[in-house]
């Protein structure tokens, strides 16, 4: 049996989806067995979560819907771990500069 997941989630974090968020995404989407994909509209093109090339490659600006979806075991446990990563701004807690 095939299991299937899907959601959507906004992006609030304010860079977007671009470098360190971007390494966190897919760090978190390999710790799955599930095939996992996204993509910036409902209708695709939808390409590997897992690829910190092509996630980077998305450029996803705050406020940009981010369309998820999981096929495999632990397809559900997948999208919502990375839509939930999403909602918290990546885990990092509004600080975006450096400490010297």
């Amino acid at each position: 049996m095939t299991t299937s997941a899907e959601a959507t989630v906004l992006i609030t974090h304010d860079v977007g989806l671009h470098a360190r968020p971007s390494v966190k995404f897919t760090k978190l989407a390999k710790t799955f067995a599930a095939k996992v994909e996204m993509a910036l509209a409902a209708e695709g093109p939808w390409f590997d979560a897992k690829s910190i090339v092509k996630v980077m490659a998305a450029k996803a600006p705050k406020g940009t819907t981010l369309y998820l979806r999981g096929e495999g075991e632990g397809a559900a446990e997948a999208v919502a771990a990375l839509k939930a990563l999403v909602e918290r701004d990546f885990d990092e807690d509004g600080v975006h500069a450096r400490t010297a």
